[in-house]
């Protein structure tokens, strides 16, 4: 009976020993295995493990994308405008040894991020005009300022064995007067714009209308020299009739009487229809035929 308790206790004491000194990996995971307090190697790969039991002790570390939501802090640009910040990190752990030797926990990893970033952003924008920052232009026109800050953090954030993936940048915000103050900023470029359109518009329209006075000019020109012309030339057609007509004293005589008769119709125009004639008068002798 005795023999059967001792081989009982051994089975217990092997399992024991057997299950502390396996341990599993996961897919997502770091491995560090630490002997009194300190890390003597990292096992990356995913799977069943062995190390030494009683002495050895597993710490996991994500291998995973991890996201931080940093809260808003207040930074200052270029031109003393204040403005408050948003955004997020997203990192994840490159080394584990240095992680943990470094910082242990990603609360702490994450306290660390929240300086880091702030101290960038703080640096980045107080180099910059808040135009620079808040503009009507295309978002792709920041991206480089956005990406110098994220591989800033980056480079900082490499001495605790992190690596980080983006900074982004959710929104900035405005103190109530610099809102007014952009507002008033933007209207005022917007009102600087409308004018420059209201007087490229008018310089078009002067130079059209310019231009369609000076065509008009040239053609009422042009008709009148072509009228002067025609009149010129009916003047000259009238002449030559009129010399055609009086080329013989029987059409001169002719055309005397037509006058004469035109100018005694004109002097009936009243109820009384008796005309008196001098008998020395042109006219009369037209009528009766004396020379």
């Amino acid at each position: 009976m005795k023999k059967y308790v001792i081989i009982a206790v051994a089975l217990v004491l092997l399992a024991i020993v057997g299950f502390s000194s396996i341990y599993t990996v996961a897919e997502d995971q770091f491995a560090c295995i630490s002997r009194f307090s300190e890390i003597i190697y990292t096992e990356p790969e995913a799977g069943l493990h062995f190390k030494v039991p009683f002495l050895d002790s597993v710490k996991y570390f994500s291998k995973a994308t991890q996201f931080y939501d940093i809260p808003p802090s207040d930074v200052t640009t270029l031109d003393k405008q204040n403005m408050t910040v948003d955004c997020y990190v997203l990192w994840r752990i490159e080394d584990p040894q240095k992680f943990y030797r470094t910082l242990g926990t990603n609360s702490v990893a994450e306290d660390r991020l929240d300086g880091i970033t702030y101290s960038v952003l703080k640096n980045t924008m107080g180099n910059l005009n808040q135009s620079d920052i808040i503009n009507e232009e295309p978002g792709a026109e920041r991206n480089e300022i956005y990406a110098a800050i994220a591989e800033t953090v980056n480079q900082q954030a490499a001495a605790y064995g992190i690596v980080v993936e983006d900074v982004k940048i959710k929104r900035f915000d405005l103190p109530e007067s610099n809102l007014n103050a952009v507002y008033t900023r933007m209207i005022s470029e917007r009102r600087q714009m409308a004018e420059k359109y209201t007087a490229d518009g008018k310089y078009d329209a002067n130079l059209i209308i310019n231009d369609v006075d000076k065509q008009v000019n040239i053609l009422i020109s042009n008709a009148k020299a072509k009228a002067a012309q025609l009149e010129a030339e009916g003047e000259a057609a009238y002449m030559q009739m009129l010399a055609a007509a009086y080329d013989s004293p029987e059409k001169q005589e002719f055309y005397r009487f037509i006058l004469g008769l035109d100018a005694l119709k004109a002097s009936l125009n009243g109820e009384n229809k008796t005309v008196i004639l001098d008998a020395d008068s042109d006219l009369a002798k037209l009528l009766m035929g004396a020379d």
